[in-house]
């Protein structure tokens, strides 16, 4: 039986921790980012250490016919996807109005497009083999607003709602979906999403592999959904419901201001 893994923004941080796991456990995977130098090397590592085979195909998810360049790439490759992982995505700190529209909805279309064009197309694709996984790396960020990070927990408390919607509709077809909502993590996020000197980022972060394994761990497991530490669990279900809007508001820009 094949265990093939597509796996987005696979190039470096969580990305490429999911690929490392995923080839441990004697899994096939295809990987795909921008930077195909970077994803001939991961390639190359996992081939040799784990004997597994390792196709790259380098694509920028962003543009707009990213998601289909992608899925005619992987269609030729004649390989059927047994995971999908949805890694691929940014942020960027500061005001709505201040920011360069390019950029937000540049985000909106890595984010959100790419993620539904891919699940999309590989989630049927499951549904009539009648098994697959889905593993959708979301954000603690998509359970509240996120003031100085508008449109990325936006886009965030989409990926959360629109994965628990198809987990929902697909099961029945022995399709599982998860969404991976981390708090921080110490990758290249905060370079791209320029939130050095916030509290978030001075707080520390975990390690990509810990954050990587947690999520492949629960999407094996069909978890609905999946949050890597306790404290913040408690604070997204539990208390930031309770609290004023307007109290949650200041909080988590405080969070966000450098």
């Amino acid at each position: 039986m094949s265990n093939t893994a597509l796996i987005t923004g696979a190039s470096s941080g969580i990305g490429a921790e999911f690929a490392r796991y995923h080839a441990r456990k004697g899994g096939d995977v295809v990987l795909t980012a921008r930077s195909e130098g970077k994803l001939k090397a991961l390639a190359a590592e996992i081939e040799a250490a784990h004997g597994i085979k390792a196709h790259v195909i380098a694509v920028d998810l962003g543009a707009p016919d990213g998601a289909a360049e992608l899925i005619q790439q992987v269609t030729a490759l004649g390989v059927p996807i047994d995971v999908l992982i949805n890694n691929a995505g940014f942020g960027g700190q500061g005001r709505h109005i201040d920011r360069k529209i390019a950029e937000e909805l540049g985000m909106i279309d890595l984010n959100v497009k790419a993620l539904v064009a891919l699940s999309h197309h590989f989630g049927r694709d499951m549904a009539k083999r009648a098994q697959g996984r889905i593993l959708n790396v979301g954000s603690s960020a998509g359970f509240m607003p996120g003031p100085l990070q508008a449109v990325y927990f936006a886009t965030k408390s989409f990926v959360q709602s629109f994965s628990q919607a198809l987990d929902h509709e697909l099961r029945p077809q022995g399709v599982t979906v998860t969404v991976l909502a981390p708090g921080y993590v110490k990758t290249g996020f905060a370079d791209r999403a320029d939130l050095h000197g916030t509290n978030l980022v001075k707080g520390g972060g975990k390690s990509p592999a810990s954050v990587a394994k947690y999520g492949y761990d629960a999407m094996s497991r069909g978890a609905l959904v999946a949050v890597n530490e306790k404290p913040i669990d408690f604070m997204i279900n539990w208390l930031i419901p309770l609290l004023p809007r307007r109290m949650v508001l200041k909080m988590i820009e405080r969070m966000q201001r450098k």
